[in-house]
């Protein structure tokens, strides 16, 4: 009883002040201690309790590797499942996906247990997991430190301090590790000598350690962390370019798409489709200083509004323009849309976007193309919307974690055949203003016809026609402007002369820069002086503010009223192929333009190169090495069973062969063959390779040795009975050596598990 009572007290001793439990424990405390400080106690208890029933699994399956192997793969299913569902649970009411929310600064999100529980999880199985390996089965000292720069990366990437304690915890807990599993503890097979001497010389170089990197300021070293900040947090580069949200800016040069802007995230989105963001818009270009300002309709706005925001947006007017067709037949017959009655048009329904921003700045609010109205948003003062489209505050800056909850139209319009000529037909109308009158007016005419939803949707549809009709009047007077620049002007002809509708010429304007090898440079300077002229002449070579400027210009100069817009592209997805999450970065900044087409509205293009057709360039490259990976992965699957196999292969082929020869060739062939598989010289005499084979297996290989002496040395004619004699000795020592290699690696499994 007293030995039973001594065997328990040394098993509690031995694991509840386990040193690999516990410095296990203070890693995740250190961690957790990152996503919500005051649970890190709760947080650390839960690992110590968690980890010693896991690392009495992990003792048994030390002892037990096959069985240990499925036990473990259960363990971690179960955890990986426990994190799965706190993730899920996590996401049902909270707008952020997972992997967006774990590389956001913490700082910037809204707390969420939900994920913070699966982060524990995860964690907690890899710590355990990895640090128990690395001490207690395979020590492995750099593997341990690591490990211990874990916790650091943590914090190291949103450029948070750890506290100090937590940096003397890890580092000691650390060199206690090293010093314990160094060989200072006794084992069956080996004894440590002088161990209090050097307890005391690892306890007295952790004491001084700790008070070292307690008390000693940390120096100061100049270096350059270009690199490391434009990764984990703003430099001065970010934190300018963030300030240019801030405030409103009445020009803009483009200098901003030439640097790099880092990766800091300025937005994350919730879309059903990627998206161009718009932040600002410009009305006039000055060739002199290759600079866009902002007109009156661009910066000026009634602050009134308040959430829900009905804005105008592109692709109703159409459906406006039947509408008063049905109702006014001799406005159908005026402008002969009564087949386009018949056919009806393809309806784009419309879909929520939920745009969030990261840190506190600017005062437009971030629009989605295609954007209806903004139905909910937390900022709690008034908008002004203006003619370009752009929801700006009254001066007041958006707090961070804003949210902007908007019901967005898909620009999937003209991809409807019914759609594309419907809009080529109203565009082909000779006076655009007169006919949207006139639509106005059969509108207005139908009033007492309707009531109840249908006064409600005539009344929606007047508003939609008369908005329309201010801005295709503001677009002409105000975007049409290209300086009369006449090389802008032929080239402009040259490229849409042979297209009749708006949308036509505008695509082939788009296609332009990507059929006459415009190239994407960020690293190009250009000269004092140089200007769109420039670009689309001579050098060819610029970054979105040039292609944007390009395409407003020639579109001008085509006749089409088009804009110059700066946002945002919505294109870095998080999660698998069907997550509508998105990050949107410094890096994601974007100048595109924006052109009126009749019969439908302002539309987004894009005429950036690299947008489109490079994506396209970098995916086949992906895809390309994606295939040829796979392949050297099927050659390399292939190969590893082919040497695995391998020496089974020859044996078969062997027999084959073997079979075939006269029976003097085949004996000759066994005792080679024999020699071979067992290892044995070429120049041991036949007895000695006898004797070798016994020594190995125990198979005797006699009778083949002597019908080999006979036929090689004596001369005799063998005879085919005793040469399947000679082939059944060889299967037997193939056989036997097999069996005493199983034999073998069975006795090195027990010595360790001994040991």
């Amino acid at each position: 009883m007293t030995e039973k009572r001594e065997n328990l007290k040394h098993f509690c001793i031995r694991t509840f002040a386990d040193p690999v439990l516990i410095y296990v424990v203070i890693a995740m405390m250190s961690i957790m201690n990152h996503y919500r400080s005051s649970l890190t106690l709760i947080y650390g208890l839960a690992a110590y309790a968690v980890g010693w029933l896991v690392f009495r699994l992990f003792d048994y399956i030390n002892k037990h590797h096959l069985v240990g192997f499925f036990a473990y793969i259960l363990l971690f299913g179960a955890f990986a499942a426990s994190a799965f569902i706190a993730k899920e649970e996590g996401g049902k009411d909270y707008p952020i996906p997972f992997g967006l929310w774990f590389l956001t600064p913490q700082s910037a999100m809204p707390y969420n247990k939900w994920y913070v529980l699966s982060i524990f999880i995860l964690f907690l199985i890899f710590m355990l997991s990895v640090i128990y390996y690395f001490t207690r089965v395979r020590y492995r000292l750099f593997m341990n430190f690591l490990i211990l720069l874990i916790p650091f990366s943590i914090y190291g990437k949103e450029n948070e301090e750890m506290a100090i304690g937590y940096i003397i915890a890890l580092c000691v807990g650390f060199f206690v590790l090293m010093a314990n599993f160094r060989q200072l503890s006794d084992t069956k097979t080996s004894k440590a000598v002088n161990k209090l001497e050097m307890y005391g010389s690892a306890a007295v170089f952790t004491v001084i350690f700790a008070i070292i990197a307690a008390v000693v300021p940390k120096p100061y070293i100049e270096a350059d962390r270009t690199m490391i900040e434009t990764v984990i947090n703003a430099d001065a580069l970010t934190d300018k370019f963030l300030k240019m949200l801030e405030v409103f800016r009445d020009d803009t040069e483009g200098e901003q798409f030439r640097q790099d802007l880092g990766d800091l995230p300025v937005y994350y989105a919730v879309s059903p489709m990627p998206l161009h963001i718009k932040t600002s818009t410009f009305t006039s270009y000055d060739y002199e200083k290759d600079s866009w300002r902002t007109g009156m309709c661009d910066r000026t706005a009634l602050y009134d509004y308040e959430a829900p925001v009905e804005m105008y947006y592109s692709g109703e007017v159409a459906d406006a323009i039947l509408f008063a067709a049905e109702y006014d037949s001799e406005f159908a017959e005026k402008y002969g849309l009564e087949p386009f009655l018949k056919n009806g048009m393809d309806h784009i329904q419309k879909q929520k976007v939920i745009i969030n921003t990261v840190s506190a700045g600017g005062t437009s609010a971030p629009v989605p193309a295609g954007a209806a109205s903004l139905d909910v948003t937390s900022f709690k003062n008034k908008f002004g919307l203006t003619d370009g489209g752009t929801l700006l505050t009254d001066g007041k800056i958006f707090k961070e974690r804003e949210q902007f909850v908007f019901s967005a139209v898909p620009d999937l319009f003209f991809e409807s055949k019914k759609n594309k000529e419907l809009a080529a037909h109203i565009a082909a109308i000779e006076d655009y203003t007169q006919f949207l009158d006139d639509a106005d007016t059969a509108v207005i005419e139908c009033y007492d016809a309707m009531e109840g939803e249908l006064y409600e949707l005539r009344d929606y549809y007047w508003s939609v026609l008369t908005n329309n009709r201010l801005q295709y009047i503001k677009a002409e007077k105000i975007y049409m402007n290209y300086g009369n620049n006449p090389d802008i002007y032929n080239l402009a002809q040259k490229i849409t002369g042979k297209y009749e509708t708006p949308y036509d010429k505008a695509l082939a304007l788009e296609l332009y820069f990507i059929k006459n090898n415009f190239n994407y440079d960020m690293s190009y300077r250009k000269e004092v002086g140089e200007n769109v002229e420039d670009f689309l002449f001579e050098t060819k070579r610029g970054v979105c503010y040039e292609y944007a400027t390009a395409m407003t210009l020639l579109a001008r100069a085509a006749g089409i009223p088009a804009r110059y817009c700066e946002g945002f592209n919505m294109q870095t997805k998080y999660g698998d192929e069907k997550s509508q999450g998105y990050i949107v970065t410094t890096g994601d900044a974007h100048g595109f333009p924006e052109l009126y087409i009749k019969g439908y509205g302002w539309k987004t293009f894009e005429p950036t190169r690299t947008t489109e057709e490079m994506a396209d360039d970098d995916r086949s490259v992906v895809e390309l090495m994606l295939v040829a990976g796979l392949i050297i992965l099927a050659i390399s699957a292939f190969a590893l069973l082919l040497i695995f196999f391998m020496p089974l292969i020859i044996h078969k082929i062997f027999l084959m062969r073997v079979k075939r020869r006269t029976p003097n060739a085949a004996v000759k062939a066994v005792i080679h063959r024999i020699c071979r598989v067992y290892g044995i010289s070429s120049s041991a005499s036949v007895h000695e390779a006898e004797s070798e084979v016994s020594r190995r297996s125990g198979a005797d290989i006699s009778y083949a040795a002597l019908l080999f002496e006979r036929g090689e040395y004596g001369g005799s004619e063998l005879t085919e009975d005793e040469k399947k004699k000679a082939i059944d000795v060889y299967i037997a020592a193939y056989t036997a050596l097999e069996e005493a290699k199983k034999a073998e690696r069975k006795s090195k499994r027990k010595h360790k598990k001994a040991a």
